[in-house]
């Protein structure tokens, strides 16, 4: 062998080196081009000093990056404990869509729920139980094809009776009152976040009618009408409070919902300087009955009154008012017919035959407005509770929380007493 052929050979040999070391960089940069991206293909156009890439299956090229794992989460957690029962669970879903959720608890059964539209959120509708547990089940299949199941196991926080409110709703469900019914929920344990509790408390009716609520007190909230009910009204009140923080680690025992309805329009108007009453149904003068009031000393009171009990026979006993057995003013009637209480002092329309003679030109009751045991009977079975009476001619107000007083008030005024005023 010649020496100028070795050169050559080495030259050869160097170029063959380099080749190889070519190929393990374009390999490696294969493998670090990313997970998931295929192989280059062998076919195509046959070498030629250019590498081919083909196009995956979601059309992406290889050596792209893939779709990312679809993920869920929740605002509870695994094994969580001591969950506040006005948490309302939320589900959300990341890189992929939401296709299944189910809360469930052995003591209450499932919790209904709203998906959104796109399959990225789901919430439960209602709040939780108290002292119960839960499963959290969600499904979601990602962008990248692969379904993402998650199960969480919870439980809530226990709670006393002291620590729970029971709402009692009145008027009673199927019930039909008078057009001066107030909507009344009264709680056994005193709510002190009002605001929280009246979120949750609403009135709609057929035909709808504008009003608001208002607080009497940390346990009693009234709902009326601007106006007296429309007769026929169909009404149905929505206390939506379980679960809802009450104030001071109180909380909605249950949530209710309570339809009644309202009959003819019945307004009673009392003049006591005339001494009669004017019976309207439906705008209607139906009757004008001669009556007696308050004698001086025991005045009866002018204002806007509503019917709250009805009794065929009642027993009236001064007792009851502050007037002791051996005062002048003592009585001890039993009997007392056709009888239709108006305030929680003791203003009654009922029968009162000893003052016939009185009734029409003078007044001599207690405070009751008194009338003839005919008239009592023909008027006792037309009212129902939350029918009006209109009483005048005196100068003793009504008071707005002596009975159902709420019309003693201005539209206006009853506003201010909501807590979202």
């Amino acid at each position: 062998m010649s020496t100028s052929s070795r050169p050559a050979r080495r030259v050869r040999r160097l170029s063959r080196a380099r080749t190889a070391a070519l190929a393990l960089v374009v390999v490696g940069g294969l493998a670090l081009a990313g997970c998931g991206a295929s192989a280059p293909s062998s076919g195509g156009n046959g070498g030629g000093g250019g590498t081919s890439v083909q196009a995956g299956a979601d059309g992406a090229q290889d050596g792209a990056a893939s779709a990312p794992a679809g993920h869920i989460s929740a605002n509870v957690h695994a094994k969580q404990k001591n969950v506040a029962v006005d948490t309302q669970v939320k589900v959300d879903g990341s890189n992929g869509r939401l296709e299944d959720v189910s809360l469930t608890s052995a003591k209450s059964g499932q919790v209904a729920g709203t998906l959104a539209a796109d399959g990225s959120s789901w919430q439960a509708d209602g709040l939780l139980e108290p002292g119960s547990a839960y499963v959290l089940k969600a499904t979601l299949t990602g962008a990248d094809g692969q379904t993402v199941t998650k199960t969480r196991r919870f439980t809530t926080q226990s709670l006393t009776l002291a620590q729970q409110t029971y709402p009692s709703i009145s008027p009673l469900a199927g019930q039909t009152v008078g057009v001066g019914m107030p909507v009344i929920v009264k709680f056994d344990v005193p709510v002190t976040d009002r605001a929280s509790i009246e979120k949750h408390l609403s009135v709609t009716s057929v035909p709808a009618q504008a009003g608001s609520w208002h607080w009497f007190s940390n346990t009693e909230v009234h709902w009326r009408p601007k106006h007296y009910w429309k007769a026929g009204s169909t009404v149905t009140v929505h206390a939506d409070v379980n679960g809802v923080s009450a104030g001071n680690g109180v909380y909605g025992q249950t949530s209710r919902d309570v339809t009644f309805h309202v009959g003819d329009r019945h307004i009673y108007k009392v003049d006591l300087k005339t001494d009669q009453m004017k019976v309207f149904s439906n705008g209607k003068l139906l009757r004008t009955i001669p009556v007696t009031g308050g004698q001086p000393g025991f005045t009866t009171r002018s204002g806007i009154k509503v019917i709250i009990q009805k009794y065929a026979k009642h027993t009236m006993n001064s007792e009851t008012i502050g007037i002791p057995k051996g005062d002048p003013n003592y009585y001890d009637m039993k009997d007392v017919q056709w009888a239709m209480r108006m305030t929680f002092s003791g203003e009654f329309l009922h029968a009162a035959p000893w003052s016939v003679a009185s009734q029409g030109h003078a007044n001599v009751s207690h405070g009751c407005t008194g009338m003839s045991t005919a008239n009592a009977d023909w008027l006792y079975h037309m009212t129902r509770v939350g029918d009006v009476v209109e009483e005048s001619g005196t100068n003793r107000p009504q008071e707005v929380t002596n009975g159902y007083g709420d019309w003693n008030l201005s539209y206006q005024d009853y506003k201010k007493g909501s807590a979202l005023a």
